[in-house]
């Protein structure tokens, strides 16, 4: 395969043109695995070296200390290193939304049976011996508010009533079968996995709490947006273009043959393919699927959608100043002009 011809149009000559990107093994790391796969950087002058990463606390400190210019990585995760929670202050830059749902709340098949026979999960925490062990993949992540705001909806303080412990997400079904969780909220494939290995039950995907809801983003730091403006404006419309192709399903099928491989999810592709086709089989009535592109609706970085996870922070006591204006933390992280400069030569609808 011939590299294509650079194509500065959308952005400009990138002042910087090899970057190390970070990504975490999940089937929404798609995107930038596919634009490695098909080289789509090289038209927009980019050559991206992708390194897998064990934590989502390792992306953090990456980013923090250079090491990665960018990375695959949680909406909360970004706005919770803006704010110098769990762990140290970074001037965050979300550049643009990968993915839309995709995620999972599993259950150990011993609370999945105590549900199946009519109780509630308020009457199954009361009458524990012990709170219940949920895990999530990082303190101010997506899948720990998708679990929160679940566990509120049953009628149980989160932040009291349970005990909420950090897993990598890869590591969650061997968790769950070792008998050390009730349940867990992850990105796919580790909830097909726990399915199809017997050791949990998918008790609902998070799209069926919000539908198309926000949830991987491209981030890096603001001095790094700041500082090239061309190569970031060029890594938004690389990663637009693997997104687009991620909507045809033939794609899809492909991109799950990709994801297993061992140098990036390595799980086998029988369990990529079905939910990343949208097909949950007989765990689920079928919720949404996950989306990358949507026709471009999925990627702008909306700043209603940062504002949401700094509310989330307030309202769970994870942010300590309660005079945080969540639309401001908003505005000065998610680079909404710096999108909206590529979207708009791509054609590409914006909020």
């Amino acid at each position: 395969m011939s590299s294509p011809q650079p194509n500065h149009s959308l952005h400009g000559t990138p002042e910087k043109n090899r970057l190390r990107v970070g990504f975490m093994a999940l089937t929404d790391c798609a995107p930038v695995v596919m634009a490695h796969t098909l080289q789509l950087a090289q038209r927009h002058g980019l050559q991206l070296d992708l390194v897998r990463q064990s934590s989502w606390a390792a992306i953090r400190d990456k980013l923090i200390s250079g090491e990665l210019d960018a990375a695959h990585t949680l909406y909360g995760l970004a706005y919770s290193m803006e704010l110098g929670i769990a762990g140290p202050q970074c001037d965050m830059a979300v550049l643009m939304t990968l993915n839309q749902n995709g995620q999972a709340i599993t259950v150990s098949n011993r609370l999945r049976d105590l549900l199946r026979s009519g109780h509630t999960l308020r009457q199954i925490a009361d009458a524990a011996d012990k709170p219940l062990v949920f895990a999530q993949t990082f303190p101010t992540g997506t899948h720990a508010m998708w679990l929160y705001d679940w566990l509120a909806r049953e009628g149980i303080d989160p932040m009291r009533e349970i005990r909420s412990v950090v897993i990598a997400p890869q590591e969650m079904t061997g968790a769950l079968a070792s008998g050390l969780l009730d349940g867990f909220c992850a990105g796919e494939p580790w909830p097909a996995k726990a399915e199809s290995e017997q050791v949990g039950h998918t008790l609902l995907a998070t799209s069926q709490l919000w539908p198309d809801h926000p949830e991987k983003v491209l981030a890096c730091r603001r001095d790094f947006a700041a500082l090239y403006p061309n190569t970031a404006r060029a890594l938004i419309a690389t990663l637009l273009d693997a997104c687009q192709w991620l909507d045809v399903p033939a794609n899809r099928r492909e991109a799950a043959a990709v994801l297993a491989r061992p140098e990036y999810v390595h799980c086998p592709a029988d369990l990529i393919t079905p939910r990343l086709l949208g097909d949950y089989g007989n765990a689920l009535a079928q919720p949404p699927g996950v989306r990358f592109f949507a026709d471009g609706a999925v990627n702008p970085p909306r700043t209603a959608d940062g504002a949401w996870f700094v509310q989330q922070f307030l309202r769970w006591g994870l942010l300590a100043d309660q005079h945080v204006d969540p639309a401001a933390v908003a505005a000065r992280v998610n680079q909404v002009d710096l999108y909206a400069q590529v979207a708009r030569i791509r054609g590409n609808p914006l909020p």
